[in-house]
């Protein structure tokens, strides 16, 4: 912080990022409408997101639901299903959650107001700033991956970007640079410059308009700063989903609130262990369903990665003897034509099966 006591420091700073963000700053469909529902959309969008993914989401996104109202007046399926293929689906029920309380309790305008944003599902101090020094020119700092790396660079800050006491530093630096004027254009740059300059990998410092000011670029410590978080280790998942068939139309359950992929729809699936094979934990499967039938062959195996889980789902289909569905494993069943798959929220991989029934229905 010794950095940025100086004055003439903070301001050739601010001066240097504003024009590096003038020539700059890419055209991303939210910077082009400043209003808060965009900002607040796109910002939860980009959480654990690149950009370049996010784009054509947001577009698709905000045609189908242009304002806080219409958001609010959606079902939850067709939220999820909008958002579908962004992974971390609890942000998009959080959003729809946030929308109906702020129809309910703002008229469906977003207040200009930190304690009322912070009470809504899903929005943290760096959500709330962002929101407010962006949409209503708030002087409120900003910090994210992007943001953190460049502060921590710039400052030379060795120690864990997650413990508690560099965190505070450095919220108290990213206060202290904030100008008087153009604030979220501020908060943008030092995201905009993380994102495209002082990137993880092979910064490049001699484009950065920082540099001169950077204690890791003096020190050549760019590799070591920020310290690299631990990775947690990757878990191997099994699993095995069962396409039922009765006639044409397959057992498509919705996910229970509990877990990944909540309130989402699948073809049903489980574990299978070590000491089990696919076809006997498909037999307990629909067992627990109330459904009795004849295992067939194998459909596909789909490969997928989330998070620190790389899984393999085996499909096996199965044709329906007796029996309807039991809830209780899974909240809701329906009976649906492989066509009709299109309008239910899937998650990655099962919307791989999805494709693959189509296809073999053919």
């Amino acid at each position: 912080m010794q950095l940025l006591r100086d004055a003439t420091i903070r301001a050739s700073i601010r001066r240097r990022l504003l024009a590096w963000f003038a020539e700059h700053a890419r055209d991303l469909p939210w910077r082009r409408r400043r209003d808060p529902y965009a900002v607040w959309v796109s910002e939860v969008m980009l959480q654990q997101t690149q950009a370049a993914t996010v784009i054509g989401y947001f577009e698709r996104f905000v045609q189908q639901f242009p304002d806080v109202a219409a958001l609010a007046a959606a079902d939850e399926q067709q939220v999820l299903r909008a958002w579908e293929g962004l992974g971390y689906y609890r942000r998009a029920r959080s959003l729809h959650r946030a929308a109906r309380q702020l129809c309910r309790d703002h008229a469906g305008h977003i207040p200009d107001d930190a304690q009322s944003l912070g009470r809504l599902p899903g929005l943290g101090r760096y959500t709330v700033n962002a929101i407010l020094s962006q949409a209503y020119e708030r002087r409120l700092p900003i910090l994210e991956t992007n943001s953190r790396r460049v502060l921590c660079r710039l400052l030379g800050e060795r120690g864990d970007p997650a413990a508690a006491p560099v965190q505070q530093r450095l919220w108290a630096a990213a206060t202290a640079l904030l100008p008087r004027r153009r604030i979220g254009d501020f908060n943008q740059a030092l995201m905009e410059l993380g994102a495209l300059i002082c990137t993880p990998d092979q910064p490049a410092c001699a484009r950065c308009p920082l540099a001169r000011h950077c204690r890791a670029c003096r020190q050549g410590a760019q590799a070591d700063i920020p310290r690299p978080a631990k990775r947690p280790p990757v878990e191997e998942v099994n699993e095995v989903a069962v396409a039922v068939w009765r006639q044409r139309r397959v057992l498509l359950v919705q996910c229970p609130e509990a877990g990944r992929w909540a309130g989402m729809w699948e073809l049903p699936r489980r574990a299978v262990t070590a000491r089990s094979t696919p076809d006997r934990i498909a037999h307990q499967l629909l067992s627990e369903l109330g459904i009795d039938a004849d295992l067939g062959p194998q459909l596909t195996t789909v490969r997928h990665g989330v998070t620190r889980f790389r899984i393999q789902l085996i499909c096996l289909e199965a044709t329906h003897r007796r029996g309807s569905f039991r809830p209780g494993l899974y909240p809701a069943g329906h009976w649906v034509a492989p066509p009709e798959l299109a309008a239910y929220p899937l998650s990655a991989p099962q919307r791989r099966l999805a494709q693959a029934l189509a296809v073999h229905c053919h």
